[in-house]
């Protein structure tokens, strides 16, 4: 399949100058608002915690950019704040690894599609910071798998517990859809080949009985309340994904051209982006801080503390080419980019939190859960999580309240501490224990 060579110029460069220039200059020890921690024990834990012997920083600066969400512009705004680029051009991908760029490893921490508004500008970006040998590490994401399981679903129509994965993607999918119709089919004869809109329609969703059928598939792998949250959710998307579609200006079978042109894209060793998922790995440790988007469960904290982080990313990558995509997909590997800690997603509880002692980790990057002032520092179950998802890309803003290009970058790093970088707080917030073992003042 033909690139089409579609490099796009940045959006708006003076609203991109004005949030670079409202990114903090001056930094603050890490606040103790409700912006910023969970808990009053929050900031006290991990001082204790990061005293003990055991704890080790990265050896390296890590900079963590995580949920960017097909914002192309705010991805490499937050590459610029974070300091690891600079630019040559007003173009996408126009720009240069830095000094500290070459230093430093950077964490993308999922999440990098669906909501728009440049799905395909965004992926160009990342490979970009590949082709200039930038030392990445790219996390799985919801989002991102969620692409995955439903182009793989689309051969898999008479699987009750993988047949609704299309549809369960759901309108955020939609603008790449669009994205490639425009820049890959629009100027060619696309319909040949494919199937009627009634046809489209029934290889693209769940048939009719699979809301009776999937709760007693999902028997025995999902909770009570997950199963039921599952179904409702499906009800919905079910019922409103054609409307989505439609609003965007898309049929039914421009829908599947653009997916079957996806397939080709991601899954053929030709593909474009067939390099996305392939690199894509599950949970990466630096020192004693795991880096993952969304968080972990007991059964994945013990499977982590007896086979260790290169078993858990083999697994994943095996579970990736798996012919059982439900087994994978409501599996403990996959709730470490899905959890939100809810009481429908497999739990956590303080047997868990022991185990990733046990393994060497003290603290959980994620991403997943998006803030709206900086950076978050929480306990859960004990657990220490930096909360680093942002809000970066332009319709979650929007959906917020919040002002323009989101941009900003979380830097962890032994001289330096936790550097929490938004344009949505006025100080950079940092986490620097001191000798003492108490919390060394920002400067």
């Amino acid at each position: 399949m033909a690139n089409p060579k579609f490099i796009p110029k940045i959006s708006d460069k003076k609203h991109h100058t004005d949030v670079l220039n409202r990114l903090p200059s001056d930094w603050e020890s890490w606040p103790e608002d409700k912006a910023s921690i969970n808990d009053a024990n929050a900031l006290n834990t991990f001082v204790k915690r990061s005293k003990k012997n055991s704890f080790r920083w990265p050896k390296k600066p890590v900079v963590f950019i995580s949920d960017a969400h097909a914002d192309a512009d705010a991805f490499e705004a937050s590459l610029l704040a974070a300091g690891v680029i600079k630019r040559h051009g007003n173009h996408h991908c126009e720009y240069v690894l830095t000094k500290f760029g070459e230093s430093a490893e950077i964490v993308v921490g999922g999440d990098c599609l669906d909501k728009g508004p440049s799905n395909l500008a965004l992926l160009r970006s990342l490979a970009h910071l590949y082709r200039l040998k930038a030392d990445v590490t790219l996390l799985a994401g919801n989002h991102d798998l969620r692409l995955l399981m439903g182009l793989l679903s689309l051969e898999r129509d008479n699987d009750v517990g993988s047949q609704h994965f299309f549809v369960r993607m759901g309108k955020k999918v939609v603008p790449l859809f669009k994205e490639v119709f425009e820049q890959y089919l629009a100027n060619s004869k696309w319909q040949k080949g494919v199937p009627s809109e009634d046809e489209c329609r029934r290889a693209l969703f769940p048939d009719e009985d699979w809301f009776e059928s999937f709760p007693f598939y999902a028997a025995g792998f999902l909770t009570a309340a997950g199963i039921d949250r599952e179904t409702s959710k499906m009800e919905t998307k079910t019922h409103k994904f054609e409307q989505h579609c439609a609003a965007a200006g898309l049929t039914l079978q421009q829908v599947y051209a653009a997916a079957m042109v996806c397939r080709s894209l991601f899954l053929k060793r030709s593909g474009e982006f067939n390099w996305f998922f392939r690199k894509m790995c599950l949970v990466k440790q630096r020192g004693s801080f795991l880096f993952l988007h969304a968080g972990l469960d007991d059964r994945m904290a013990q499977l982590l503390a007896k086979r260790g982080i290169k078993y858990a990313n083999r697994a994943f990558k095996k579970n990736l080419s798996s012919q059982n995509l439900f087994n994978f997909y409501y599996s403990p590997l996959a709730n470490t980019f899905r959890t939100k800690y809810r009481n429908a997603d497999l739990p956590l509880t303080k047997r868990g939190t022991k185990a990733t002692t046990k393994a060497g980790i003290f603290v959980l990057v994620q991403g997943h859960i998006n803030q709206c002032a900086g950076q978050r520092i929480t306990l859960k179950k004990g657990l220490i999580h930096i909360e680093a998802d942002i809000t970066l890309d332009a319709h979650s803003r929007q959906r917020e309240g919040l002002d323009g290009f989101g941009a900003g970058a979380t830097l962890i790093d032994k001289k330096r501490g936790v550097v929490g970088i938004s344009c949505d707080y006025p100080r950079a917030k940092v986490f620097k224990p001191g000798r003492n073992g108490r919390l060394q003042e920002a400067r």
